[in-house]
Order: C-alpha cells, then sequence, then structure tokens
C-alpha cells in the first residue's frame, strides 16, 4: 500500500519525501475528529455568500451513521494542546461555535463524545418564513459551500479520506452537476418536488437515495449510510432555479399524492410487477421498503429518459407509484 500511495501521489504531480527520519509519535487525532479551523473557514465561508439566504442563521448539526449511533445526550468540546472548550449542543442535536483565538492558534479539533466515524456532520442553514416541511434552495446552497469549507463530509477509508481535501473545494463541489453533496430530508422520502414561481419538477430517481447505486460494499464509506432513505441531491448548482425555490417532499409513510399514480392489481406486488414489466433498478432500504425504476426511452431532443417509479411496502404490497415524464 505505501508503494502505490508513493507512486500516485508522484504521478498526481505532489512531492514525498523519499527518505525521511525515524519520529515517533505518541497519540494522534482521530482522521474524522472535525477540525476546528476547517469549521470556523466554513462559518466564513457562510458570511461572505450571506446574499444567497439574507435572513438566515447558521448551525451544525449531528446525524447517525451507524444503527447503533445514539445521539442523545452526546456532548462535543474544542481541544487543543492547552485549552478545552465545551460547546452546548441542543436538543435536535445541533450546535453553534464561537470563535476562540486560542483554539484556532493551536489548530485545534472538534470533538464529541461519540466515535467520530458513528456520525454524520451537517451545517443547518434556515431562512425564516419557510413553509413546514420544506426547504429553500438558497439555504441548501449555503449550506453546501459551508459542509465542503468545513470538511464535514466524513468517510472511514482513513487512509483516503485525507486525498480527498486535495481535490475538494466549495467551487467543485457545489457549482457543477458532477458535485453530489447529499442533502437528508426529515423523513424517509419518495419524492422531492422543485416550484419556483409558476415553474416546478420532480427530481428525477438518481437524484435520490445517494443516486440509487449503493451497494452493502460501499455503504460503509457514505454518509448516508443510515440514512439512504433520506438522502437526495439538491440542482444547487443549477442557476435556472432561483434561491428563493422551494423544495417539498412527499414521505414514503404518507398517503398517494395527487402527482402520483395507481398501481392496477395485477401489477401490485413485486412479483407480479417483476412478471409484467421485467427487472428494475432496485433500492433496498433497512426499513424493508423498495425503490423500484423502470425507465423509458428519452425524448428526441436527448432528455431525461420517463421514469416509472413504484415504492413497495415490506409485505411486497405497493404503495405508491409516479410517473416522470422525460423533460
Amino acid at each position: 500500500m505505501t508503494i502505490f500511495l508513493t507512486a500516485w501521489l508522484l504521478a498526481a504531480g505532489v512531492a514525498v519525501a523519499q527518505t525521511a527520519p525515524s519520529v515517533t509519535v505518541a497519540a494522534t487525532r482521530d482522521p474524522v475528529d472535525k477540525s476546528y479551523r476547517k469549521m470556523l473557514a466554513g462559518m466564513d465561508i457562510f458570511e461572505r455568500n450571506h446574499a444567497l439566504a439574507p435572513q438566515a442563521t447558521l448551525r451544525f448539526q449531528l446525524l447517525p451513521r451507524l444503527p447503533t449511533t445514539q445521539l442523545d445526550g452526546i456532548t462535543l468540546r474544542v481541544a487543543g494542546d492547552s485549552m478545552s472548550l465545551p460547546v452546548t449542543v441542543a436538543a435536535d442535536h445541533s450546535f453553534t461555535l464561537e470563535r476562540n483565538a486560542q483554539a484556532a492558534r493551536e489548530d485545534a479539533a472538534l470533538i464529541a463524545s461519540r466515535k467520530t466515524s458513528t456520525l454524520t456532520w451537517r451545517a443547518q442553514v434556515r431562512s425564516p418564513n419557510v413553509p413546514e416541511g420544506m426547504r429553500r434552495l438558497g439555504d441548501l446552497r449555503l449550506e453546501c459551500m459551508v459542509g465542503v469549507e468545513a470538511g464535514l463530509l466524513s468517510n472511514n477509508a482513513q487512509i483516503f479520506a485525507w486525498l480527498g481535501e486535495m481535490f475538494t473545494s466549495p467551487e467543485r463541489v457545489c457549482n457543477t452537476a458532477e458535485g453530489n453533496y447529499l442533502f437528508f430530508a426529515e423523513h424517509p422520502v419518495f419524492a422531492v418536488t422543485l416550484r419556483d414561481g409558476g415553474r416546478s419538477a420532480t427530481l428525477p430517481f438518481r437524484a435520490l437515495y445517494a443516486g440509487g447505486t449503493q451497494t452493502p460494499s460501499t455503504l460503509p464509506y457514505c454518509d448516508c449510510q443510515v440514512l439512504l432513505d433520506r438522502s437526495y441531491y439538491a440542482p444547487v448548482w443549477d442557476r435556472g432555479w432561483s434561491d428563493d425555490t422551494l423544495l417539498s417532499f412527499e414521505d414514503m409513510d404518507s398517503p398517494p399524492g395527487a402527482e402520483d399514480s395507481a398501481v392496477a392489481a395485477d401489477h401490485n406486488t413485486t412479483a407480479l410487477m417483476r412478471a409484467r414489466l421485467g427487472a428494475a433498478q432496485v433500492v433496498s432500504f433497512d426499513n424493508g421498503y423498495q425503490a423500484w425504476r423502470y425507465s423509458y426511452p428519452p425524448a428526441r431532443d436527448g432528455g431525461e429518459p420517463s421514469e416509472f417509479i413504484v415504492l413497495f411496502g415490506p409485505d411486497g404490497v405497493a404503495r405508491k407509484a409516479r410517473l416522470r415524464e422525460s423533460l
């Protein structure tokens, strides 16, 4: 691994010392402890781009990463070489950070009372007067920029965690369609709809469930490990949607909505659906639900394909379905 990593870095143009004196390190910081300096940098980028959400406030939030993660009662502290600063955690597991010059000088770490590899961290930007259960796109744009700048994306692959920082910036992640910054809904989600004035659109299946491509072998490296059914990609990069665009969420457990399609009796189980329509792209969740996607040829102008999405319950019976026409 050492030979491979050295060769990879050299190929990437990163200087690597070929020989070095032996150094004994008594203790090292957990690679996924959060850097206080980077958290401050996230706060700075929030202030510089506050126009995206002029009335919004910034907090940070802890989310579970493993099924066994217990967030209630968790404590946080900023720890440096010669100082320790407690951080108050609210009931919703969110918090703010105060600026402390000594902590910044000592390159302090933000340390949780739980193993940091069991946690997912996110920025939390909220504008007032956003309807209950909705999100504002300008807020999400700021969340992405703060989250990337603050280094909130965690990964258990410790060798490559710091390598990722070499190629990650808010501009690369938040301003391109390939950025793939995951957001999390309050509840397991079936559909996400954007509304901006008289314009509306439902997010495609590839914008849900971490793209629908996670496998048991890749999930441990995703912040969505136990939040897969709540994860989605918002089009923060697409300036065709204004900052005031609102995102609404249809939960898995809610009744079928006005835009949902009825499932015929001869299609309403996994076995019947497979027999009638064949194999689908399937995403399975820890709660026993499954989301099935069937796609149809795209429009002649090369647009996205039409999609038929079906949500099956743990009993294999269809709960709801939605047809998303090609744009």
